[in-house]
């Protein structure tokens, strides 16, 4: 067993706090775990963590470490990214990150042209809200809405995000008294758009993800502010002609700048950017349907 392997369980459940949370983001079992932190600390004949009811706490021998162990973890990574920077073969595994939305309406219809062009390139494809970590190595591109990318990723600005209030049939054929709407569920306050537009809406579901959210609509449930190219995708869904605040994000294509001359990272981002490009008129709103 490596000191560096033994330091990244060890800063895994101080992240996590549990052990269920660091095997999720390590990739292996529950008991993995445990063993491997149990046989650490009894390497080094020191306690790292009290296991308590909520989970697990850092001791002070373990926060005397912690700020040490991040500087190795960055070293490693930074000498993980020199090696994969110059890796020239167009094979190997390649990560993509990206929203639901994204990888299901927009990019899965390319791919199938991308590994029949490069069949030695072992896709992945992290599907998921949550922003990965492209300096760890979490995923090696990622397609983000922003409105700034930080500083350590480099890539291109494909479209102008846009957003517009939607409704349905359904919703429409249910001649309401008053307006019932849709919001995201860290929504406290009613947005712009519901005050502007409905001040008197009655608020009859939060959600946590857009594709549930355009499913509430298309089901009559309410109407719901949607990005553009979720929503006119989806038949039976229109757009309503009210005006709503500009986003203010673009949809990137960003990679590592440590990672711009690693072959396969470079053709899958050309591949990406070029595939997104084509839909331009759909992520920034031209293909509506209205009522």
């Amino acid at each position: 067993m490596n000191d560096w392997d033994d330091l990244r369980y060890f800063l895994a459940v101080a992240r996590n706090g549990t052990v269920s949370g660091a095997a999720s983001d390590l990739g292996v079992n529950h008991s993995t775990v445990s063993r491997r932190i149990n046989a650490y600390e009894k390497k080094h004949d020191v306690r790292l963590f009290e296991r308590l009811a909520q989970g697990y706490e850092m001791t002070q021998a373990a926060e005397n470490i912690y700020r040490y162990a991040l500087e190795i973890e960055e070293r490693t990574l930074i000498v993980e990214r020199e090696l994969f920077g110059r890796d020239t073969r167009l094979q190997g595994r390649l990560c993509i990150t990206a929203y639901h939305s994204v990888v299901n309406d927009m990019v899965m219809q390319s791919l199938n042209s991308f590994c029949e062009r490069y069949p030695e390139i072992e896709l992945e494809l992290s599907v998921t809200a949550d922003v990965r970590d492209l300096s760890a190595r979490e995923a090696d591109i990622a397609i983000r809405g922003t409105s700034q990318p930080p500083d350590h990723l480099v890539g291109k600005k494909v479209a102008d995000l846009d957003a517009a209030i939607y409704t349905s049939e359904k919703y429409q054929q249910r001649q309401l008294r008053r307006p019932e709407i849709i919001l995201w569920r860290d929504e406290v306050v009613l947005p712009e758009w519901v005050t502007q537009h409905f001040p008197d809406a009655n608020v009859v579901l939060r959600v946590d993800d857009v594709t549930a959210m355009r499913a509430a609509v298309k089901a009559g449930i309410g109407m719901a502010r949607l990005p553009t190219w979720v929503a006119d995708v989806c038949p039976g869904l229109f757009r309503l002609k009210l005006d709503v605040a500009a986003m203010g994000w673009g949809l990137w294509v960003l990679i590592h700048a440590d990672l711009r001359t690693t072959a396969r990272v470079r053709v899958c981002r050309d591949f990406l950017i070029q595939a997104l490009e084509k839909q331009r008129d759909l992520i920034e709103g031209r293909c509506s349907t209205y009522l």
